[in-house]
């Protein structure tokens, strides 16, 4: 294999992932793209020096006639028609086998912000995948405990990472191969016929994109993939997730562009507050309140989430909530009575809204997302029908990120520390999906609450009792976390190594776009 160089250590079974013929589909993806890969990163590089120096997000004036045109995206396969309850949990066998399991239509299989990307957890995650879609996977404990896949099953999608992460222990050509290429191209080349074979398909959810050029190399990927194994354009489908500010401006053209291979958009309500501050840090006007205020009932959270709405049934596509990321208690029956209320009332907005389903992280709570969505939807597998053409959202209202009467509290300043701290433990640990005080937490969560962290520092936010946020007062909060965690002693055995890494983050004198590209160093 010319210019293919595997760096990772030997793990057993991999060779049944980490075929020739694989790693070669990888390396031709990867030396056809990862030019124009690189390109794009430049240009969100660009795209930041315009905002800080005062260019405003606006809806491209270029693409106006494309947002005025009547089309529609690819009509939609039978097994994706009904996406009601979606659960979402990384490519670990056991999570795996209980999502497709747990009465959900959809299971995303996460290789992105759910999993710590360790050499071993990605390919047994292919692993992992190859199983699932042959219905041979499995599990048995050594507490006698047996898992197997059920007759009927939730429909496969698969995140691969995003276009800014890199696979260090796959060289091609030299560098380092990209991860969305590696975890794409891996999954496709040994499941696609597979898949069509069984009445589905390869479908995918697709991460953190922030415009249609970043849509238009999935595209261009998807075809060169389709044609190199002889399977039709537009097999493949994807959903997209809506996870970024500047994509909330290009809805219309990302569906364009995909609009062969499109299924539908996602609101990814958390990656989005965090990409709202990555990208309006330096403006005063921009500091949000603690995490949990930022609810999305907020005025700018409304707007995205009613254009997405709005946009997915005008181009025929299925628009999906975001996130219920409440474990329930087995312990506590009023704090869980009042959690499940909550997620409740966040589906019943949603299905209220015009969603087509929903979110959530736990196998407990499909039940109470179905409740809501069946509620509204009746007998319809969807409700592409409403159109919600009393919808007007302007740029002025996306871009509008006050929060009204939000305050910024030492009891949110010290969650944030708090929750990244434990997160970052368990990531540098190999475990990407955290429980923590009864949420699920994934590397969304701790990206916001670092991200929180430095944007008060940087702009001396005030806190509720008239402090002003100080890097001397992080430390000293900082510190105090970091002991009461190592003193319950729960923790995965890497709080000073996640310490080091979250006073970089929050300390750094210009902000470091994802926590991932500074942690990922010290992942074996």
């Amino acid at each position: 294999m010319d210019g293919i160089e595997l760096k990772g250590p030997p793990l057993p079974g991999a060779e049944a992932a980490l075929t020739p013929g694989a790693l070669e589909f990888v390396a031709r993806l990867h030396r056809e793209f990862n030019g124009a890969r690189e390109d794009l990163l430049a240009r969100r590089a660009q795209r930041q020096a315009q905002l800080d120096a005062g260019v405003p997000f606006a809806f491209p004036e270029e693409t106006g006639t494309l947002r005025g045109d009547d089309w529609r995206v690819a009509p939609t396969p039978p097994d994706l028609q009904m996406r009601r309850v979606e659960i979402t949990g990384p490519v670990e066998r056991k999570m795996m086998i209980n999502a497709l399991n747990s009465g959900a239509n959809v299971f995303m299989a996460d290789f992105e912000d759910a999993l710590s990307p360790t050499w071993a957890n990605v390919v047994q995650g292919q692993l992992n995948l190859m199983e699932a879609v042959r219905r041979t996977i499995s599990l048995d404990t050594a507490e006698g405990k047996r898992y197997r896949l059920n007759e009927q099953t939730a429909t496969l999608l698969v995140r691969p990472r995003g276009w800014h992460l890199t696979e260090k222990h796959l060289l091609v050509d030299g560098q380092p191969v990209s991860a969305s290429l590696f975890d794409f191209g891996l999954y496709f080349y040994h499941n696609a016929r597979e898949l069509i074979a069984r009445g589905t398909g390869p479908y995918f959810y697709l991460a953190k994109l922030e415009g249609r050029r970043e849509a238009r190399l999935w595209n261009e990927v998807f075809n060169l993939a389709q044609d190199s194994l002889d399977i039709p354009r537009g097999t493949i489908r994807a959903t997209v997730l809506i996870e970024t500010i500047a994509a909330a401006f290009e809805m219309d053209e990302i569906l364009y562009e995909l609009r062969r291979h499109a299924a539908g958009l996602n609101a990814g309500r958390w990656d989005y507050i965090f990409s709202t501050i990555k990208k309006l840090r330096n403006k005063p006007r921009a500091v949000l309140p603690d995490r949990a205020q930022v609810t999305m009932t907020v005025p700018f959270m409304r707007a995205y989430t009613e254009l997405l709405v709005k946009t997915c049934h005008r181009r025929g596509a299925h628009a999906i909530g975001g996130m219920a990321a409440y474990i329930p208690s087995r312990r506590d029956p009023e704090v869980n009575e009042r959690a499940l209320a909550k997620v409740g009332d966040d589906k019943e907005r949603e299905s209220g809204d015009g969603f087509d389903g929903t979110w959530v992280a736990h196998p407990d709570l499909v039940p109470v997302a179905r409740e809501s969505f069946d509620r509204a939807l009746g007998d319809r597998p969807h409700q592409k029908n409403r159109l919600r053409e009393d919808v007007s959202v302007t740029a002025a209202q996306l871009a509008a990120v006050e929060v009204p009467g939000g305050t910024v509290t030492e009891a949110g300043v010290r969650l944030n520390i708090n929750v990244a701290l434990q997160y970052l433990d368990a990531w540098l640990g190999g475990n990407g999906a955290v429980a923590i005080y009864n949420l699920m937490e994934d590397t969304a969560t701790a990206e916001i609450s670092r991200a929180q962290l430095w944007q008060w520092i940087k702009h001396a936010a005030v806190l509720d009792d008239g402090r002003p946020m100080t890097a001397a007062l992080y430390e000293r909060f900082r510190a105090e976390e970091l002991d009461r965690l190592q003193s319950a002693g729960a923790a995965a055995g890497h709080l000073s190594t996640a310490a080091e890494i979250l006073d970089q983050l929050v300390l750094a004198a210009d902000f470091v776009d994802f926590l991932t590209l500074r942690a990922y160093q010290y992942l074996d």
